[in-house]
């Protein structure tokens, strides 16, 4: 019996998902100079191939044509470009939203073993960028973690299957989108957009009093400068204040738990109670997080705050990445200005404009998992 075209198709689409990560990862553990992240990456693209190989089966037991391996889509061009320019640290963020694409797209699919197995795969893959990543921060990765990397594809079997065991195992054992929760995206996307848009804003009205070309490239020379400053200050003014805040509240839920350890103690087993366990093991997992007063307080900030420690936002990167980040905005309509004036040279750095906040749209999409063309237009 022939397979639906719907299932074809669904094939052919993995197919093509399974095969940009191969691309990927290949290219990562090539630029990586560490030798256990290169492995890391290694093994990755190892489960890669063996999902590949899924698709490629039940495209031929269907009897439709499996296609030649083609060109990554440009979003994977990009990424590797970028490894390969700052490194894969500097690109971690990026490929492990494109990893949570790969996760809602499953996620939208009827639960069968591959994608079970498969499931199963990526929650090993989220294990393997938490150890990097805790690795990156200690300059170290435990013997135990290497072995455990090396031998990630001789223990996927029956384990793998046995994990893999409901539609909630499949979907939501973990979540990848970490990128930007410091606010220092957030600063710069919303300072390239402030600077294009204000600058063009202030040329155009310059222009239409006064079309002498030198007035109107001091005038936007000026509101570059007084635009990158404005920022700037008020970004690292915002978000000491929002750190300050947030450290208040830690430092109040430090006292608390310095003064009355056995309230805490029961607000966070109450806490795991809402969660849904059981009043005996809620109090039994506070218990034991207690037993570390400072575990306890990570804990009790994240659970009753709902802050992360460690993501309060870095002023001064804030600041910094707004300054420069309006500098380049407000740049893109006054560059045609220094060669001239006229309608061609207005109408130039217009288009100029328009286009700079196509390329920010298209590059918060690396981001939000969304099309490069949507996320463009949007801006």
């Amino acid at each position: 019996m022939a397979a639906p075209p719907a299932d074809i198709d669904r094939s052919l689409e993995n197919l093509k998902l399974e095969r940009d990560a191969i691309v990927l990862y290949d290219a990562l553990a090539s630029i990586e100079k560490d030798p256990r992240r290169s492995e890391a990456f290694r093994t990755i693209a190892g489960n890669e191939r063996r999902h590949a190989e899924v698709w490629a089966e039940k495209l031929r037991a269907a009897g439709a044509a499996v296609p030649e391996p083609g060109g990554a889509r440009p979003r994977v061009r990009l990424i590797i470009l970028l490894a390969r320019l700052l490194g894969t640290n500097a690109v971690s963020d990026l490929v492990q939203a494109l990893e949570g694409d790969e996760e809602e797209i499953y996620q939208g699919q009827q639960v069968s073993p591959e994608v079970e197995a498969i499931a199963a795969d990526e929650r090993e893959h989220a294990e393997i960028w938490r150890r990097l990543e805790t690795a990156a921060a200690a300059r170290d990765i435990p013997a135990a973690d290497r072995k455990a990397i090396r031998t990630e594809d001789e223990q996927a079997g029956v384990e793998r299957a046995r994990r893999a065991s409901s539609p909630d195992e499949i979907v939501g054992a973990e979540r990848w989108h970490r990128a930007g929760q410091s606010g220092t995206l957030r600063a710069v996307i919303f300072g390239v957009s402030d600077g294009l848009v204000s600058n063009l804003s202030l040329i155009t009205g310059v222009a239409g009093a006064n079309p002498e070309p030198r007035f109107i490239l001091l005038a936007g020379i000026a509101g570059l400068l007084a635009g990158s400053f404005s920022m700037g200050a008020g970004e690292y003014i915002s978000m000491t204040s929002q750190r300050e805040l947030f450290e208040r509240q830690i430092a109040l839920e430090k006292a608390e738990l310095e003064a009355i350890p056995e309230e805490e103690e029961a607000e966070l087993a109450a806490v795991y109670r809402s969660k849904g366990f059981a009043p005996e093991e809620a109090a039994r997992i506070a218990h034991r997080i207690f037993q570390d007063r400072r575990a306890a307080l990570d804990t009790l900030v994240r659970e009753e705050l709902g802050l992360d420690p460690g993501e309060l936002g870095n002023p001064w990167r804030a600041a910094i990445g707004s300054f420069f980040a309006f500098a380049a905005g407000a740049a893109v309509p006054v560059v045609p200005f220094l060669f001239g004036g006229g309608p061609v040279v207005f109408g130039l750095g217009v288009g100029l404009a328009l286009l700079g906040s196509f390329l920010v749209g298209a590059g918060v999409s690396l981001f939000t998992g969304r099309s490069i063309v949507y996320s463009g237009v949007r801006q």
